[in-house]
């Protein structure tokens, strides 16, 4: 691209970490940041959007997005989405660069193209999509550790001592494993842990639904129940393909960014969907309309499977989890640390701690009040990430290449605009219901 070519040297200005001992503050015009520009292949890029999008959330997807649609809407709605969130992502990653202007966070894009109250909105729709995404984080993991602890007493602890523990290993991974480009290292270990769990798991899926004799795949309750959970199920397909950080995590490629990226979105779309999709309808074939929001709860087979397959989702959530709140990361560091030092000088540490502890910490309160895992990944698929992936990216190709592009392009886009709005506001609608329905049902702390 000539954009990426004419920016060369700005773009090296941008790179902040020089090792992975130090960062030094570097910055061209306005954009500074504490974390690495400008280092990463496509391919350590790729490996990581496949491992962290076949996180343990994939155990969820099965209830969460099949139970509500049955099979034949259920692969209709995925075969969609899916299509639709992968042509969203490749629109986005070429807008990486405009005029000449590197955009390394999606909120900067969206203030150069519609001005400073895009900024808020876009750093609102985000941050927000981000925290609520890693409340599900933390939920995962504390029930892969509820789950490990069921296997071993009739008397569990209660799901809030394996929340608080979940929010401790998160907040050590982020404080020693600060920047996305970082996590390099851990990508193999996680690219083993989904393997090994997830191969596991399919094996056993395979097992119980060959020896079920009945399995019913009928979609429960009444007309009403039925459209608001079809809403639902439709934000679940949209969070298992999409993150809203796609800027973010371009900003960490080497050039050509936009080829680089696009080559790490087509990973993502082959080889990772594949897996997370393959899952979620295996489950739903062995277990039908009954099967858990959590899948090794259904599990049959020895102990020591369901160990094997928990143990592998927590310590792989872990890892998985940081590529999603990076980008927070990245925002109260560059805000708080001080850029002109190592990152791991005495005074950065301390405040890389306490800036990790306060995230953490807030974020694992509120989640052990509301353990509701399949509440928040409705909520942050509908009311931010539908804008985020098909709303906004569509606005900024109107008001770039609007006036040059063909009609018929131009009226597609507005199509985007319009539709997904209107799919955004009914599947919130569909999720603020449900979680109206769980705080009826249960009470703060439960131990669901």
């Amino acid at each position: 691209m000539e954009a990426e070519q004419k920016t060369g040297n700005a773009v090296m200005s941008l790179s902040v970490e020089q090792s992975e001992n130090g960062v030094q503050n570097h910055n061209h015009g306005s954009v500074t940041s504490a974390h690495t520009v400008d280092q990463d292949s496509w391919q350590q890029v790729g490996l990581m959007l496949v491992t962290s999008f076949n996180c343990g959330y994939i155990l969820s997807f099965s209830n969460l997005m099949l139970v509500p649609l049955g099979w034949i809407w259920g692969i209709l709605c995925l075969a969609v989405v899916g299509l639709f969130t992968a042509y969203a992502n490749w629109l986005l990653a070429g807008f990486h660069f405009i005029n000449d202007k590197r955009f390394i966070r999606y909120r900067d894009l969206m203030a150069f193209v519609y001005g400073k109250e895009m900024y808020y909105i876009t750093w609102v729709f985000q941050f927000l999509t981000l925290l609520l995404g890693n409340m599900g984080f933390i939920i995962l993991g504390g029930k892969a550790l509820k789950e490990i602890n069921s296997e071993f007493t009739d008397s569990p602890l209660r799901l809030q001592y394996f929340i608080v523990i979940t929010g401790v290993a998160y907040l050590l991974f982020a404080f020693f494993i600060p920047t996305m480009s970082a996590m390099r290292s851990w990508l193999g270990v996680s690219a083993i842990l989904t393997s090994i769990y997830t191969a596991v798991l399919v094996v056993v899926l395979v097992k119980d639904g060959q020896s079920k004799t009945s399995i019913s795949y009928e979609i429960g309750g009444n007309k009403v129940d039925q459209v608001f959970n079809a809403f639902g199920a439709i934000a679940a397909i949209v969070v298992c393909n999409t993150s809203g950080l796609l800027p973010e995590i371009q900003s960490t490629l080497r050039r050509p960014a936009v080829q680089n990226m696009r080559k790490a979105l087509s990973l993502q779309y082959t080889l990772g969907l594949v897996v997370y999709y393959g899952v979620s309808l295996l489950g739903y074939w062995a277990y039908g309309a009954s099967v858990s929001s959590y899948l090794p709860e259904e599990l049959s087979g020895p102990k020591s499977l369901k160990i094997m397959i928990n143990t592998g989702v927590f310590l792989q959530s872990i890892i998985a989890q940081h590529m999603f709140a990076t980008p927070i990361h990245e925002a109260l560091d560059t805000k708080f640390l001080k850029l002109g030092e190592n990152m791991h000088s005495k005074e950065n540490i301390k405040r890389l701690l306490l800036l990790r502890a306060i995230f953490f910490g807030g974020n694992t309160f509120v989640t052990a009040a509301f353990p509701f895992m399949g509440d928040f990944v409705n909520l942050f698929g509908s009311f931010t990430l539908i804008p985020l992936t098909f709303v906004f990216p569509s606005m900024v190709f109107i008001k770039v290449k609007g006036k040059t592009a063909k009609m018929k392009n131009y009226v597609w886009h507005w199509f985007n605009i319009v539709f997904f709005s209107l799919l955004a506001v009914a599947t919130t609608i569909a999720a603020v219901r449900l979680i109206v329905i769980d705080i009826k049902t249960y009470s703060f702390f439960a131990d669901v």
